[in-house]
């Protein structure tokens, strides 16, 4: 039982520290010069585990909600003004430098710690991904990253008080000596997590190991070098804190890959078969067999709905087919699906396939699943695959080598895509393209996001296509689309909202040429089995009433989507 301690005399030191008082020179167990270079140690890796939690919130949050340079701006900014606020709150603490350290570090390593599962948890478990900052994941994006910054702030003027009792030297000096360590210590985290934790732990253990390092570090800096400043019920209260967080850090590095399964259950269901981190991207196959449709997910998006892909890419290949097609171009579509479509024409000779991600065309051509769905389209000897971004592959590649260029890729909503919808880009692909040949870009859903979709079309014209007269004289545009999209299958970042009415119902779709293209089948091509020339055209009326003149193009410099 701990005695109860008399009341202090006015003037005396408080509660928390050792006879000796703060202000005065701490009583280390080492030489100054010793405990000064512990402490600047101890700013290293308490400075790398900060920025640790920093970049693991912003990599989550955008791969969870997307929009990654959103998710980044709220995250450092909320963050950034939190660590002063803490700066200024640790003024107060100034007296009590070593307990308040020690207590700061136990609670941030207990936060930064277990805030990747939190927020995973969140996401998971709720399925609330709608698109208002009300709700509940983005409400703990903000939460943590307030903790995280008050937290962090109030390390530095805690430090400062801690260094200068070692040994008292200038405030300027003190100040570079201490920032000097803070700032290499962020350089070394930085470059951490994308190169060691994210590829070998992943996000949930490297933030729970982060954790655990800070606990150890916080907590032996001030057990270790200032325990004299410190009463004996301070050091016991310390001790067990920390004690505790390093028991909640390892108990959840324990169950994580309990977590992570049944985490991934409640959002992909209860069929996944395949998960997998590439270097690019999560990765996740549900379905597939035993008669259950095939669901491809690329960082939490769903990619592929074996339901109603057939209607999706029909659509993008068969009216780019129409005409000379002997030599085809697909810009992603590493899953292999635009191909199979591809070669049901006769007349092909060669289809190259440009794909970033190496693992995606590996499940493509080995999971019974997926293989199966897109008929083993990689087994056909005219078929060729290159693992490149496809930017970097078109600055490289041949003039005027393609009759068609089919753009398979992301909606131009994630920010990594946003490059790939640019005018820059469709520039090379224009380059690309033989004398009469054409190309297909998916252009993101209509109904749901016209801007969007007419900011493609904008940015193509924008790119020097020649474009099929539609509409008024002089606004000239070849955009079509298809219907009958299931509720919540989504082609690129667009997730299903918590209102399943708002979800996406179309796909939009811009055909562009240096002639003069009509979205319609090929009279001598194989038919497809769900779109037809009615359909075709229908939905290309439907589709051009929606549209939005006057937008401007999208650029590398300047994106509008």
């Amino acid at each position: 039982m701990i005695e109860p301690h008399a009341p202090a005399p006015p003037g005396s030191p408080p509660p928390w520290s050792a006879p000796g008082g703060p202000g005065g020179p701490a009583r280390l167990p080492v030489r100054p010069g010793t405990g000064r270079f512990l402490v600047l140690a101890g700013v290293f890796v308490c400075a790398a585990c900060g920025l640790v939690y920093e970049l693991e919130l912003v990599a989550l949050a955008s791969y969870l909600m997307g929009d990654s340079v959103t998710q980044a701006s709220v995250v450092l900014s909320v963050m950034v003004f939190a660590m002063g606020i803490g700066s200024l709150a640790a003024k107060r603490l100034r007296g009590l430098a070593a307990a308040g350290f020690g207590a700061v570090e136990a609670t941030l390593a207990l936060v930064g710690g277990c805030s990747a599962m939190a927020l995973y948890a969140v996401f998971a478990w709720t399925g609330d991904w709608g698109g208002v900052w009300a709700s509940g994941p983005r409400c703990l994006l903000v939460a943590f990253s307030l903790a995280t910054g008050l937290l962090i702030g109030a390390e530095v003027p805690l430090l400062m008080e801690l260094i200068q009792r070692i040994r008292r030297q200038d405030a300027g000096g003190a100040v570079a000596d201490l920032f000097a360590a803070d700032y290499v210590g962020a350089l070394v985290g930085g470059l951490a997590f994308p190169f060691l934790l994210l590829p070998f732990l992943g996000q949930l253990t490297g933030a729970l190991l982060t954790g655990a390092v800070n606990a150890v570090v916080g907590g032996a800096l001030v057990l270790g070098l200032f325990r004299r400043d410190l009463t004996r019920r301070a050091r016991w209260l310390l001790l067990l804190a920390n004690g505790l967080v390093l028991a909640i850090l390892a108990s959840a590095a324990v169950l994580v890959d309990d977590f992570e399964r049944a985490a991934r259950q409640a959002m992909y269901g209860r069929d996944v078969r395949v998960a997998l981190r590439t270097g690019v991207q999560e990765v996740v196959l549900a379905g597939g067999t035993h008669g259950r449709p095939l669901a491809l997910f690329l960082d939490g998006r769903l990619r592929v709905s074996g339901s109603d892909e057939l209607r999706y890419h029909e659509a993008l290949v068969h009216p780019a087919m129409t005409g000379s097609h002997a030599r085809v171009l697909i810009l992603g579509g590493g899953d292999g699906l635009a191909a199979r479509e591809v070669l049901r024409h006769p007349g092909v000779d060669r289809v190259d396939v440009i794909e970033l991600d190496a693992e995606v065309v590996r499940l493509a051509r080995t999971d019974p699943g997926l293989s199966a769905l897109n008929r083993h389209a990689y087994g056909d000897p005219r078929v060729h695959v290159t693992v490149q971004d496809a930017f970097g592959w078109l600055r490289g590649a041949s003039p005027a080598a393609y009759d068609v260029v089919v753009s398979d890729l992301p909606d131009p909503g994630i920010t990594a895509s946003t490059k790939l919808y640019s005018q820059e880009f469709y520039g090379l692909a224009r380059r690309v393209l033989a004398p009469g040949g054409r190309l297909v870009v998916h252009a993101g859903p209509v109904a749901g996001g016209p801007r969007v979709y007419w900011t493609v079309d904008a940015t193509l014209r924008a790119a020097g296509f020649r474009t099929a007269p539609y509409g008024t004289a002089g606004f000239r545009t070849a955009p079509y689309g298809t219907g009958g999209r299931r509720a919540g299958s989504a082609v690129g970042p667009d997730r299903t909202p918590a209102d399943r009415s708002r979800a996406p119902r179309d796909w939009g779709f811009v055909l562009a040429a240096r002639t003069e293209p009509r979205p319609r089948l090929d009279p001598d091509g194989p038919r497809p089995r769900i779109l037809t020339d009615a359909s075709l055209a229908a939905d290309a009326r439907t589709v051009r009433e929606t549209r939005i003149a006057g937008l401007p193009a999208s650029t590398l410099v300047h994106p509008r989507y």
